[in-house]
């Protein structure tokens, strides 16, 4: 059979398999997408294959079942969200990317000034004179690729945000261009911001416990408003005030009218509306306006308000719910989210617009101020209400996240490199990972642990994590239907999942700053930030600080001093260390190197200090943990004082060695240039390599990361000399010489 003639037959086979439905039709799919689901860990994940709860072909079931997975993903140390997303975009450890923490203090700012690790500069800066790096020590993938001529789309992953990084303290120098942290088509995660009250001051979130007392009968205008707005009522309407603010330059009244559909004064559904705008139809605007809100604490307890521009432009909104409404008003509960919006600086607006048209304005994420009711007016709230609105808040963003995703496939159909991140199941496992018998159910009765602990509330919480799972494998099959499958089942794209980390639960709450002055340390001279399960100890050293009152010498000691306080921190409670003498509280504790001589001395790095680590890096031992300290503190079964060690307000957290199994992060890809198998130990800095790979674009020599072995065809062209390696019958892999750059 001569070539032309077979050409003629594979064709019009071809043509009839899709005319049958056989095949599906090629569709524009984007070459690789990465997807971060924060803080999913592969020992929870795994039971829920186990169980059938995410079934072998759906969503991270059928990556697993049709491509690659790794038994464990080593992350970055310390096990925090803004490090590790920067590590896993970069391809560099810590230590290179010079982003500690998820905030953090840059050692050439003001000594009481920090900056957050997700708008922190990737790569350092230059110290002398203080400026934009010539010779960054990691470079995010997106910029050998668009170099390379190659279109990326950032829908919310850290590192890609369009802002101009400026050293804290007010001095506006630039240490980052915007220019170095934008895509093609770039969308930063969004923002909150207080709304204030005149009666609880600035807060975020905001629980109304109302009763027939606050509501008078609504106004012939209020009346008229709902009739033309098309909302149906029968009786009398009342109306509660609610709230005043402003956002920009307009004035809000917020009110509350409560009406009965059904039967007249039997009440059953509530208007959120602004007085001053009156009840405006939820068909009638366009995006991002969003109308009044109508909400039903049975059949729809939560809706959307738009509340415009702010000073910046930002599209700015809430949310609204009610969680209890007795028909005849003796008892109704209200409460509204944070004001939240994308920042819409100049290098990223277009996009930004394009979202707020098309998606909506920035979805209300989940706020730990309400399961906990530190916000102010949530103590009348019962814990099953809380609990919905922050289920709610935690379903309606996992879907807006991925909305705002599939809106940048959309836009950028031909991409070759997407990057989304998901911040669940993170926030639900902060609030409500209880496994641990030394856990409290209720974090107000030092009591409640142990036998004393409620097991319908560890089965509800225990619940609230896996539902947080299924719902981000629901994100992930959104996304394999949008780019389809082939003929092998496998997705049109190479998708790639990853965590940043995984989790433990904690028990005990730690007062770090209270420890060291309680050891003698003087807050002018050593100051620690925490974040998570870390902590990055400064010293105000001399000629490093703007304000450096500790000289070289002191330094050396005062170093030591820390570190040999931190060795003697430990837990005798034998509650909680389980029949052991002592537990210490820190698990791992690193120094700067520092040598009298070096005229760098006190910008001195290693393989796990960068330039703005602090003089001491330190990681808890697992079960405790910086975050949660009540107010007032509650202290612990068993304990005499409260004041370094309590009872946390929250489960659970990371931060915590790398190494620790639990805190592993999981690996799933699947995808026409990605094969079958399970890899047994990988990095996450290997997540970069690889995808430049399947990309054909060398890695930036700022890389530490190996490319995986997953069946990808094409080596990677490499400017390092590498070994080229067969495996299987699947394609070819390298694997680079390890380097590690250090900035001094």
């Amino acid at each position: 059979m001569n070539n032309l003639l077979s050409k003629k037959l594979i064709v019009s086979f071809a043509s009839a398999a899709l005319s049958l439905g056989v095949i599906s039709p090629a569709i524009a799919a984007p070459k690789v997408i990465l997807l971060s689901l924060d803080g999913m860990t592969p020992w929870l994940l795994n039971q829920y294959f186990a169980d059938g709860s995410i079934a072998p072909n759906n969503g991270l079931g059928l990556l697993k079942n049709v491509g690659y997975s790794a038994l464990q993903n080593i992350t970055c140390n310390p096990t925090l969200t803004a490090a590790c997303h920067i590590t896993i975009g970069t391809g560099s450890n810590t230590n290179n990317t010079d982003i500690p923490q998820n905030s953090y203090h840059l050692v050439k700012s003001p000594f009481t000034s920090n900056i957050s690790g997700f708008g922190g500069p990737i790569g350092g800066y230059e110290t002398n004179p203080i400026g934009v790096s010539f010779d960054p020590t990691a470079i995010p993938i997106w910029q050998p690729l668009r170099a390379a001529g190659k279109t990326v789309v950032a829908a919310t992953f850290p590192g890609a945000d369009g802002v101009n990084v400026v050293l804290p303290g007010g001095t506006g120098t630039l240490l980052q261009p915007g220019t170095d942290r934008t895509v093609d088509y770039t969308v930063p995660f969004g923002s909150s911001q207080a709304l204030g009250s005149p009666s609880t001051g600035n807060a975020f979130a905001q629980g109304y416990a109302l009763n027939g007392g606050n509501f008078t009968d609504a106004t012939a205008t209020v009346l008229s408003q709902l009739t033309n707005a098309g909302i149906s009522f029968t009786g009398s309407v009342k109306v509660a005030n609610l709230n005043s603010f402003k956002v920009g330059a307009n004035s809000f009244n917020i009110q509350v009218a409560a009406i009965a559909t059904q039967t007249a004064n039997v009440f059953d559904n509530l208007v959120i509306f602004d007085a001053n705008q009156g009840i405006i139809s939820l068909g009638s605007p366009a995006l991002p306006a969003t109308g009044s809100a109508v909400i039903n604490p049975v059949t729809q307890f939560s809706n959307r308000f738009y509340l415009g521009p702010d000073n910046s432009g930002n599209q700015v909104g809430t949310t609204f719910y009610s969680t209890r409404l007795d028909p005849n008003l003796s008892t109704v509960h209200v409460a509204s989210a944070a004001a939240t919006f994308i920042p819409s600086n100049p290098n990223v607006v277009s996009n930004v617009n394009d979202i707020n048209n098309n998606v909506g304005f920035w979805s209300s994420d989940p706020d730990f101020r309400i399961p906990q009711r530190s916000a102010p007016g949530f103590n009348d709230f019962s814990l099953d209400e809380v609990s919905r609105i922050y289920q709610d808040q935690s379903k309606n963003f996992i879907d807006y996240q991925t909305n705002v995703l599939l809106r940048a496939i959309d836009q950028n159909p031909n991409a070759d490199l997407v990057l989304g991140y998901n911040d669940q199941p993170d926030a639900s496992s902060h609030q409500y990972l209880l496994v641990d018998p030394r856990q409290p159910t209720n974090p107000q009765n030092p009591n409640s642990i142990g036998a004393g602990q409620d097991p319908a509330i560890v089965a509800l919480y225990q619940g609230f994590v896996k539902d947080a799972y299924l719902k981000a494998n629901d994100a992930v099959q959104r996304i394999i239907d949008k780019v389809g499958l082939d003929s092998n089942g496998k997705p049109n794209s190479n998708i790639i999942v990853v965590s940043d980390h995984g989790f433990e639960p904690f028990y005990t709450a730690v007062n770090l700053n209270a420890y060291l002055t309680a050891q003698g340390f003087n807050s002018s001279q050593v100051r620690a930030v925490t974040s998570g399960a870390a902590t990055q100890i400064y010293i105000n050293l001399q000629g490093r600080e703007p304000n450096g009152n500790v000289t070289p010498t002191q330094y050396l000691t005062l170093q030591q001093q820390i570190v040999t306080a931190l060795q003697n921190f430990v837990d005798t409670n034998p509650l909680y260390t389980l029949g052991k003498p002592s537990v210490s509280i820190f698990d791992k504790i690193y120094t700067r190197p520092a040598n009298l001589g070096d005229p760098n001395f006190g910008l001195e790095t290693d393989n796990v200090i960068g330039q703005d680590f602090g003089d001491v890096f330190a990681t808890l031992t697992v079960g405790y943990n910086f975050d949660g300290t009540q107010s007032p503190v509650v202290t612990r079964q068993g304990d005499t004082s409260a004041q370094f060690l309590s009872v946390p307000s929250f489960y659970g957290a990371h931060g915590y060695d790398p190494t620790i199994p639990n805190l592993s992060a999981i690996f799933l890809a699947a995808g026409p240039d990605i094969g079958q198998g399970t890899l047994p130990v990988i990095n996450n800095i290997d997540i970069a390599p690889t995808i430049s790979n399947i990309l054909g674009v060398p890695s930036a020599n700022t890389v530490q990361g190996t490319p995986l072995n997953i069946g990808v065809l094409v080596p990677e062209p490499s400017n390092t000399q590498g070994i080229l390696i067969v495996f299987g019958v699947l394609g070819l892999g390298i694997v680079k010489p390890f380097k590690r750059l250090t900035k001094n």
